[in-house]
């Protein structure tokens, strides 16, 4: 029987552990670099590999580090590889690492739920101002 107890253990302390092992995944960042963007810093052109660049004739899904760095240049500016720098995943929150902490967790937010914020306030604004035509 005490064979049967040692099974039982380790099923219960992995079922503990397996909890705080996936939110410690769901809060660590994308960490791939080739899904990162790169931003010109001659002109804040920014190069997303989920995009690519029509213009120039580059695929969707296609890495910054496999891009020619003799042939590429900036589509706006013309500037070299060298002029762009990683500014990461879409899905990273805008700002410094230490200043996110603040803000109401405002900070924390990524560009796209800050915009549904700011946009989905305006119109249910727009629509209680419009409301008030219906008093009488």
């Amino acid at each position: 029987m005490s064979d049967e107890q040692q099974s039982v253990q380790p099923v219960e302390t992995t079922e503990a552990v397996e909890p705080a092992v996936e939110a410690a995944v769901e809060t660590a960042p994308e960490s791939d670099p080739r899904t990162h963007r790169f931003e010109c810093r001659s002109c804040g052109y920014v190069y997303d590999p989920d995009e690519g660049v029509q213009k120039v004739g580059i695929e969707p899904g296609t890495a910054f580090e496999d891009l020619d760095a003799l042939a590429f240049r900036c589509p706006v500016c013309r500037s070299k590889v060298a002029a762009f720098r990683d500014i990461g995943p879409r899905a990273k929150a805008s700002g410094f690492d230490e200043n996110l902490d603040f803000g109401l967790g405002v900070n924390r937010m990524t560009p796209g739920q800050k915009n549904v914020l700011i946009f989905g306030s305006l119109a249910l604004g727009f629509a209680f101002f419009l409301s008030l035509y219906s008093l009488r």
